[in-house]
């Protein structure tokens, strides 16, 4: 991956404490859900939409897991190529078909796919994809909704528009965001839409797919011919790569009056909540031109500054990794090249008061591993995991100090803060969950089982020494969140997805950082959800009982997210109280929703602010 600095690092140390589990939650017995569920989509239409449709229509996949072909939306006898071609672009374009049919695809047929990019496995169950659901209102609801909860929550991940023919990780597919809306008097709205990228745009227009899936396809001699497939169509004039090639499935922030969807590949996409709870994809957005490569999925908006932190990296060019603040008007105000020996996967990073925190881990781009068959996605064992230390306000990055924290990969952190030593040295603490194998997203491991670590690191400004210490041993804890008005400052407690069995979540743990002790809310038999969001009950800025402004505790407020009885077949909101961890309310929603990404809560006051355009 990236050049490492040497330092001393002091041995690990290890602490978990167990309290005792909140009950298992038991599903209740509610009335049918408000509107019925199209078992075979491809020969229903949904009622008109208030979205500009694509053209022609989105093909609507299946429910049931995609193993067969999803039937063309074009006569595959006459090829549907813009209008725009003549007919020597016409003639090389039939020629790229034919190619791909007779050798790419037979070459593909041929492979034995792992686990992690078998579409029979990433795409099957409660992880296949669903059809778009216009707003669907009065949803029934079980208990009472609590006023700080007025607004709207939205949740982003994968849902392919097409059957994949080759490899699909469960990365690569299609963005679709689901909105619950909650407003007065226990009312309640669901819509679910696709992000509508360029990418999905072209290839609905096309019927079919014709950008390569950079986890899934772009592996060995197969995903280089893939790749030069569609460098060769993009050529020709049959795809148009320069408008973008994301599938902004994975995060979403809500920054400036916006709601940005986003993935590693693409600019962020800015989408609307209508009045009504619909969604509408605006389009692009590239902060007025401060923005001309990918945004990783998890930039931090600062809680005392409001200002958004973001990376970027890039696989090919240098520098491969860029920092970028902007302030709350959407304004560019830094941009830092940050010097790496090779490309990295940073799918999240840390903001402090003061700093942002960067890690260069042990998971690499190596484009070659191709040539030999392989993925590019690997693990370099020889590589030292490290943290950068980023001054917000270096204009240059050369005040970034690495730290080496040896046999650390976490794909996500919760949190991070400054503190100060006994002996007055300056410390970087991070939270995160620490995997291992590091490339176990990416790769198949059949020997050894998956270890996700809740752990805090520590790193010495002064002595450039770390240490790692286990919070909690012998539980798959991920996608944690802690109070986001408390976001780079220390916090007591972050709320946890219980991972297992992978990939699927069992329950949300509530850790308490110091101790190590857990309180978990268990969905029950059958019964999974995902990333949990925590909604303090006072907004920042607001007055408490002491007449002094609060930016929110660490547990005085809400936890949300979906929940899927497999059994049952139903899909759910719960609500829960985060002091007690105990369950205030839920919603039945009328649609599948499938086990996603990331999300995030936009309250009333907010929504009534979005930007026009």
């Amino acid at each position: 991956m990236h050049a490492s600095l040497h330092f001393i690092t002091t041995p690990p140390q290890s602490s978990s404490t167990l309290k005792t589990p909140s009950k298992t939650h038991t599903p209740t017995t509610q009335n049918a859900a408000v509107c019925k569920i199209l078992i075979n989509p491809m020969r229903k239409k949904l009622p008109r939409e208030s979205q500009k449709p694509l053209k022609p229509s989105l093909p609507l996949p299946k429910t049931k897991p995609l193993v067969e072909p999803v039937p063309e939306i074009v006569d595959p006898t006459k090829p549907c190529y813009p209008s725009h071609l003549n007919p020597l672009q016409k003639l090389a374009a039939s020629v790229l078909d034919k190619l791909e049919a007779v050798v790419i695809e037979p070459l593909e047929k041929k492979q034995k796919l792992p686990k992690t990019i078998d579409p029979a496995v990433q795409i099957s169950g409660n992880f296949a994809p669903v059809r778009e659901c216009p707003v669907q209102h009065g949803l029934d609801v079980l208990g009472q909704i609590p006023d700080c909860l007025r607004g709207v929550y939205v949740r982003n991940g994968a849902n392919p528009m097409f059957t994949p023919s080759g490899g699909h990780h469960l990365f690569d597919g299609d963005g679709m965001i689901h909105a619950l809306t909650l407003g007065v008097g226990n009312k309640a709205s669901y819509s679910c839409r696709y992000t509508r990228t360029s990418r999905l745009k072209q290839e609905a227009k096309l019927g079919r797919p014709m950008f390569p899936k950079p986890i899934g396809e772009l592996h060995g001699h197969s995903g280089l011919a893939r790749l030069g497939l569609f460098l060769a169509r993009a050529a020709v004039g049959l795809v148009d790569g320069s408008l973008g090639i994301g599938v902004a499935n994975a995060g979403l922030v809500y920054f400036n009056g916006r709601l940005l969807a986003m993935s590693e590949d693409d600019l962020p996409y800015n989408v609307k909540v209508k009045g009504d709870g619909d969604l509408e994809t605006i389009g692009r957005f590239n902060f007025n031109g401060g923005l001309d490569r990918p945004m990783i999925a998890h930039p931090k908006v600062d809680p005392v500054t409001g200002e958004l932190h973001a990376l970027s990296y890039d696989v090919v060019n240098k520098p491969h990794l860029k920092y970028y603040k902007f302030d709350t008007c959407g304004r560019k105000s830094r941009e830092v090249g940050i010097t790496l020996e090779q490309p990295t996967m940073v799918h999240d990073f840390a903001i402090t008061e003061n700093y942002a925190v960067i890690p260069d881990q042990q998971v690499v781009f190596k484009l070659s591993e191709m040539m030999k068959g392989g993925s590019p996605v690997i693990y370099d064992p020889k590589k030292m995991s490290r943290f950068g230390i980023l001054p917000k306000n270096d204009e240059e990055g050369l005040g970034i100090q690495w730290i080496n924290v040896p046999d650390c990969f976490c794909f996500h952190l919760c949190n991070a803060w400054e503190e100060t030593s006994d002996s007055g040295d300056p410390i970087i603490v991070v939270i995160g969950s620490c995997m291992n194998p590091p490339d176990s997203v990416f790769n198949e491991h059949n020997t050894d089982p998956l270890r996700i670590e809740l752990s805090e690191i520590r790193m010495n400004m002064r002595s450039g020494e770390s240490s790692r210490r286990v919070i909690v041993s012998g539980l798959n804890l991920e996608v944690g969140v802690v109070n986001k008005q408390l976001l780079g400052q220390k916090t007591g407690y972050l709320y946890m997805a219980i991972a297992e069995p992978w990939p699927k979540c069992s329950g949300i743990a509530k850790v308490d950082v110091e101790t190590g002790s857990v309180t978990k809310y268990m969905y029950g038999t059958g019964r999974f959800g995902g990333e949990p969001f925590y909604v303090p009950k006072l907004r920042s800025g607001s007055v408490g009982n002491n007449g002094v402004v609060q930016g929110g505790d660490d547990d005085e407020g809400y936890l949300m997210g979906f929940v899927r009885d497999e059994r049952e077949e139903k899909s759910e909101m719960l609500i829960l109280d985060a002091s007690s961890m105990k369950q205030v309310g839920s919603v039945r929603l009328p649609a599948r929703v499938p086990y996603g990404f990331h999300g995030t809560f936009i309250s009333e006051q907010d929504l009534k602010e979005q930007a026009l355009s």
